[in-house]
């Protein structure tokens, strides 16, 4: 019960976020790579590490936040998908349907 009550509430919003953040900038990442865009898959790979590091430095210190890290992930993957899977968008070829 002592770890629940050292949570840091800004800390687990920002922990949250930036999981969030990560998994929508690694879903990008995997998407330019399909799409063979080097570019775009060297720049979403850079920001995936930046955003990753705050995550794991941060949750480290108390395993509490592994939780609010993995509810950032869930919610930035989702978020990403639907917005590569907007009508109108291309999918790439060789895709499955969803």
């Amino acid at each position: 019960m002592n770890v629940l009550l050292s949570i840091d509430p800004m800390l687990a919003i920002g922990v949250l976020l930036a999981t969030a953040a990560t998994d929508a900038v690694y879903v990008m990442f995997t998407s330019a790579v399909v799409m063979r865009r080097r570019f775009a898959a060297a720049t979403w790979s850079s920001f995936w590490y930046l955003l990753s590091s705050f995550a794991v430095i941060s949750y480290t210190e108390n395993w509490i936040y592994v939780v609010f890290a993995a509810v950032g992930s869930w919610f930035g993957a989702f978020a990403s998908l639907t917005f590569l899977h907007r009508p109108g968008r291309a999918v790439p070829p060789g895709s499955p349907p969803e």
